[in-house]
C-alpha cells in the first residue's frame, strides 16, 4: 500500500450558540473545520482533521510511502521542513496529515485506532467545556445540563476578566453537575489574559469560595518561570500547553516545573499527543487534550497512555458532513469499534451546507486584545 495523493475539504460547525473566551467571542458561531483525505493505490482513504497549512510543502515526505510506518512518517515530515521549522501553522498541517496516516494504518489493520495504539478500553473520561464566556446564565444552565444528563461530572468555565461573574457562573456550573457527584470538578480558563500577580490575586480570591481543580492558560504560553511561580502560590493545579507545537517546546516548562497538568491541542495530531503523553508520564504529570471536537482521533491515543486525566468535549455534535461514530455517555467518550478513527466524511453534504462566517472573526477569541494582561481592574470593563 502506497500513499498517492490527497484532497482537502472544509466543513462548517454550526455551534448554535455563541462561543469565545477572555479575548472575544463570536455570536451564533459558525467555524471552519479543515479536513484532509489521504489517498492510496489500493483505494483505501485516511481522514485527518485540523489544518490545511503547508500541505503542499509537506506532502513529498508522504508520497509513495506505506502509511503503516506512521510514526516514522511523522519524523519524515518534520525532516521535510527542517530548515524552515515546523512550529506554528506548519505543525497543524503536519499533524493533520499524521492523523490521516494513523487512520489509514488502523483501517489497513482492520482495527479501531484505540486498539491499534494499545488501548484496552474504548471509554475515555471527559469534561464539558462550553467556550461559554458570552452565554447568559440560562444558556449556561442549559449547556451544562445536557452534559450532566450524559453523566459528566466536571466542567470548564471561560473567564478571567470579571471576578463576580466568574464566581456566580462557577456556582451555576457546580449546580448543573451536582446531580452526578457531590464534588463537581471545576476548572477556569483565562486564555493567557493575566500577568503572574494578577493570576495569584484572582485565583486566591476565588479559592476562598470555590475548590478549583485547575486554572488553565493563566499566563502567556511561553512563560515557564511565571507558571511555576503561580503554581507555588495557589492551591489549584496550573494547566497549560495547548498552543505549543512539538514536544521540544515543552522542555522549558518541564525544566521549570511549570505545568501541573500538561495540555495538548487536538489539532496537533496523534503522534505528537502520544509522544507528549509519554514525556509527561516520565515526569509523573497527567495529560489532558483540549478541543476533542477539532480532531476526534486524539481520544484514541488517551486509551493507550498511562497518565490520561480527562479530555475536553466542547459539543455533542460535529460539523455538517463530519460523521463521527463516537458516543457521549457515563461522563466521557465511547469510541467506535469500526476500523480506523471512527470518522467518515459526507463530501456532498459538506459542499451543500457551507454558509456563515468563520473562526477568525476580528471580534472573536483568536484576536488577542491590545490591553490583555494590562488591565488594572479586572471587572470586565477597561479602565
Amino acid at each position: 500500500m502506497k500513499i498517492t495523493g490527497y484532497r482537502t475539504l472544509t466543513a462548517q460547525h454550526h455551534w448554535k450558540r455563541s462561543i469565545g473566551d477572555a479575548n472575544g467571542h463570536i455570536p451564533e458561531a459558525v467555524t471552519e473545520v479543515p479536513i484532509v483525505i489521504l489517498e492510496t493505490d489500493i483505494g483505501l482513504e485516511g481522514v485527518g482533521i485540523g489544518s490545511h497549512a503547508d500541505l503542499e510543502r509537506l506532502f513529498p515526505a508522504l508520497e509513495g510511502e506505506d502509511p503503516r510506518g506512521a510514526a516514522a512518517l511523522f519524523d519524515r515530515m518534520l525532516a521535510q521542513v527542517f530548515k524552515s521549522g515546523h512550529a506554528g501553522a506548519t505543525y497543524g498541517g503536519l499533524a493533520t496529515f499524521d492523523a490521516a496516516v494513523w487512520d489509514l494504518k488502523a483501517k489497513a489493520a482492520g482495527e479501531p485506532l484505540w486498539r491499534l495504539l494499545g488501548g484496552r478500553d474504548r471509554f475515555v473520561p471527559g469534561y464539558a467545556s462550553g467556550l461559554d464566556i458570552a452565554l447568559d446564565d440560562d444558556e449556561l444552565v442549559g449547556f451544562y445540563a445536557e452534559f450532566a444528563e450524559r453523566g459528566f461530572v466536571a466542567g470548564k468555565l471561560k473567564g478571567g476578566i470579571d471576578f463576580d461573574a466568574d464566581l456566580r457562573r462557577l456556582g451555576i456550573l457546580a449546580d448543573a453537575l451536582r446531580g452526578n457527584t457531590t464534588r463537581p470538578g471545576l476548572m477556569l480558563d483565562a486564555n493567557e489574559s493575566w500577568q503572574v500577580k494578577q493570576a495569584v490575586r484572582y485565583v486566591t480570591a476565588l479559592e476562598e469560595h470555590v475548590d478549583l481543580l485547575w486554572v488553565e492558560e493563566p499566563l502567556r504560553r511561553w512563560d515557564a518561570t511565571g507558571h511555576a511561580r503561580l503554581s507555588n502560590g495557589i492551591r489549584a493545579a496550573v494547566a497549560t500547553g495547548e498552543n505549543l507545537t512539538g514536544v521540544d517546546q515543552f522542555r522549558p516548562l518541564f525544566d521549570a516545573g511549570a505545568p501541573d497538568v500538561v495540555q495538548a491541542g487536538a489539532i496537533w495530531g496523534v503522534s505528537h499527543l502520544h509522544r507528549l503523553a509519554l514525556a509527561a508520564a516520565a515526569r509523573d504529570l497527567p495529560i489532558s487534550p483540549v478541543g476533542y471536537n477539532a480532531n476526534p482521533a486524539v481520544a484514541h491515543v488517551m486509551t493507550a497512555v498511562p497518565n490520561h486525566l480527562t479530555t475536553e468535549v466542547q459539543d455533542v455534535r460535529f460539523a455538517d458532513g463530519l460523521l463521527v461514530d463516537h458516543e457521549f455517555a457515563d461522563g466521557g467518550i465511547v469510541l467506535s469499534d469500526e476500523p480506523g478513527a471512527g470518522i467518515r466524511i459526507d463530501e456532498a453534504l459538506i459542499t451543500e451546507q457551507r454558509d456563515g462566517g468563520g473562526w477568525a472573526d476580528p471580534a472573536g477569541p483568536h484576536m488577542r486584545p491590545m490591553r490583555a494582561g494590562l488591565r488594572v481592574v479586572l471587572d470586565g470593563v477597561e479602565r
